[in-house]
């Protein structure tokens, strides 16, 4: 009983205001989200803002994703780079909020992933959390993925404990989907076990295919890709991807689906028109998705989605078609709008979640999810 008592008064004195910022793989800027937590009750949004990425900023980022020459100084300018923007999206939450940097217990700074292999024992996101406390005059927690990694775990994804605590329900399997630049399902049962992995590529590749043939950062309401038709051979080609039967825990990135990984998948293709190619890679994100609801959630009753890809209507369209073909019939595909938070602030407010978890002394990650060997203590901090 003592200990349960010292754990509640720990969770109390975590309570306060945090940011969350985060720039996920689609790396077009940073979401950033200001938010009060008090224990028992429900999260209260403050203030939301975005700060986008200059071209230069995402080429320097997209480079880094491959080995390159002199890594350890442009990893360095890039980290530098990202704490300036990431302080610009704080003082806008700052001022949106009209919240002083007193005020904030912390900021949770997830940082910019250019590297992700746990079966080699790390995962790195890039940023200067230590230049990002100087400029903003508040703590800042970062590094979280480290120490899940350093157990034994994938490092990711680090969202699950955060969806149970938002969107799980007693009266119904719900399954809660991030399709960022890659997809991630949460699995939440309605026995209270909660389950979660990366499904395979999303944003990732249609972002690259529409930059590639548009010259634009993304396929804006999925109308590229709506001007297509899916081919189910290059489909099936694209399928045949190990990582895609896989079970979990597992993890995924950019290290595995890139534009080399979609160039060697194309080239017995080259007759097909771009269109046709991004209609496909809709159907890829869809159908990698609803076949691990299948295996995993066959009961759930709701898909609640979240992230970039919940703007695109041809996507969503496609994961509920591929949901009624896959025989996971009677399912709603929606947005986590209809839990009551915004898609695009599930990602920041669950880092800010964590932060807050850190600074209360609490795991922030859950080992049925990452394999890790244990709930770990995520983050470190970096005083003001």
């Amino acid at each position: 009983m003592a200990r349960r008592d010292a754990r509640n008064e720990s969770a109390h004195a975590a309570d306060g205001v945090y940011f969350g910022l985060m720039s996920g793989t689609s790396m077009d800027g940073v979401d950033g989200i200001a938010v009060r937590f008090e224990t028992g009750q429900r999260p209260v949004v403050l203030a939301e803002a975005f700060v986008g990425f200059a071209q230069g900023l995402r080429e320097a980022l997209f480079s880094l994703q491959q080995p390159g020459a002199n890594e350890i100084e442009r990893v360095a300018l890039a980290g530098n780079a990202l704490a300036a923007r990431y302080a610009v999206c704080c003082h806008e939450l700052l001022r949106a909020g009209s919240i002083s940097p007193a005020e904030v217990r912390a900021i949770g700074a997830h940082g910019q992933t250019v590297r992700h292999r746990p079966e080699k024992g790390y995962t790195v996101q890039i940023q200067n959390p230590a230049l990002l406390a100087e400029l903003a005059h508040i703590d800042v927690i970062a590094d979280f993925r480290s120490r899940d990694v350093a157990s034994g775990g994938q490092g990711a994804p680090l969202v699950p404990a955060f969806h149970a605590t938002v969107f799980g329900s007693h009266e119904e399997t719900r399954v809660v989907c991030n399709l960022g630049g890659i997809s991630n399902i949460t699995v939440l049962s309605a026995t209270g076990a909660v389950h979660g992995f990366d499904c395979g590529p999303a944003n990732a590749l249609l972002d690259l295919w529409a930059e590639r043939h548009l010259g634009k950062p993304y396929d804006e309401s999925g109308k590229f890709a709506a001007s297509g038709t899916p081919h189910q051979p290059l489909l099936n080609a694209l399928l045949d991807e190990p990582f895609f039967v896989q079970p979990p825990p597992k993890s995924t990135g950019r290290d595995l689906f890139n534009a080399q990984w979609l160039d060697d998948k194309l080239k017995a293709f080259e007759s097909l028109s771009p269109a046709d190619v991004q209609a496909t890679l809709v159907a890829l994100t869809a159908v990698s998705v609803a076949r691990e609801i299948e295996r995993h959630a066959s009961d759930c009753r709701a898909v609640y989605v979240c992230g970039g890809g919940a703007r695109n209507p041809v996507l969503m369209a496609a994961l509920q078609k591929a949901l009624e073909t896959g025989g996971v019939a009677g399912v709603t595909v929606t947005t986590t709008e209809a839990l009551g938070v915004p898609p695009h602030q599930v990602e920041p407010l669950a880092f800010a979640w964590l932060a807050m978890r850190c600074v209360a002394r609490e795991p922030g990650n859950l080992s049925a999810v990452t394999g890790a060997a244990g709930e770990r203590v995520l983050g470190a901090m970096y005083p003001r």
